[in-house]
């Protein structure tokens, strides 16, 4: 490679490295005390309450504290995944940077607005951060309502919306979130703020311990159509095997899936079981 193009890449790299380190802090909440997830580091329990609101996964109820997650990360997830997290995030974001500007131009023109959207997820260890995405719904779209539990959500997708959410280009923007270390390539999808009902699921599992990801084994195996207990238990599976090689075979199965366009239910969720995993 010419000496000249590893010198730019290098620049490149460390300038977006320099963002990143300086947007980090900004991006998960830290400096808004009153904005931060009280049950951060927290094991949780979900217990039902009708007279308490409806929350992001159409149930009634509140988390309840049972003690401190166990937190435990191998030398994999803390070190080797990290470096290829960092890698493969660079190289999507220089490699898509044409797809991003084209996408984004067609997104002001079909709806004028922000070309992202950002919504509060929960990461690692329930700590929230600023998940984006590119903006496939109209401005006035309820901002912390899953498109499941919009009346009619196909009224609130704009035409390049319902493109980019069919070809899971929507998703694209999260790349930023792994090279910033908000989430990683593989992992299990992050929750909303208020999905109290799946936080608790996969406090069973352990699967809140670990970053949140662009994909995961849930992903490729049901997607939207999961129930959130299954989708809690195979978080937990992946929790358990989680290694260069099965993520390996996450990632090669979340090709197959996007190309095939399996487990995208807009305006609906739960249509698997799947009580046999």
């Amino acid at each position: 490679m010419n000496i000249y193009i590893i010198l730019v890449i290098a620049v490149v790299f460390a300038v977006m490295s320099a963002i990143a380190i300086a947007k980090k802090p900004e991006s998960v909440y830290k400096g808004i005390p009153e904005e931060q997830n009280p049950m951060e580091g927290k094991k949780v329990v979900f217990i039902a309450f009708e007279e308490d609101e409806l929350n992001a996964d159409g149930v009634r109820g509140h988390l309840e504290v049972v003690g401190k997650s166990a937190g435990c990360r191998n030398f994999y997830d803390k070190v080797i995944k990290r470096i290829i997290d960092i890698i493969l995030s660079f190289c999507g974001l220089i490699i898509l940077s044409p797809l991003f500007l084209v996408l984004s131009f067609w997104i002001v023109i079909d709806d004028p607005g922000p070309v992202l959207f950002t919504q509060k997820r929960i990461g690692r260890d329930k700590q929230y951060f600023r998940l984006h995405k590119f903006r496939s719904m109209r401005v006035a779209t309820p901002h912390d309502v899953p498109t499941h539990q919009l009346t009619n959500p196909e009224q609130w997708i704009t035409r390049s919306g319902r493109f980019i959410r069919a070809h899971s280009f929507d998703e694209l923007p999260q790349i930023w979130d792994i090279f910033i270390g908000n989430m990683s390539v593989i992992g299990p999808r992050p929750a909303l703020w208020n999905q109290d009902l799946l936080t608790a699921c996969r406090d069973e599992y352990d699967a809140n311990d670990i970053k949140p990801g662009l994909t995961g084994w849930a992903q490729i195996n049901g997607r939207d159509e999961l129930e959130i207990s299954v989708k809690a238990k195979l978080d937990g599976e992946y929790r358990k095997k989680e290694s260069f090689f099965f993520d390996c075979r996450c990632f090669l199965g979340t090709v197959f899936s996007v190309v095939r366009g399996d487990g995208v239910v807009e305006g609906g969720t739960g249509r698997i079981k799947k009580d046999d995993l």
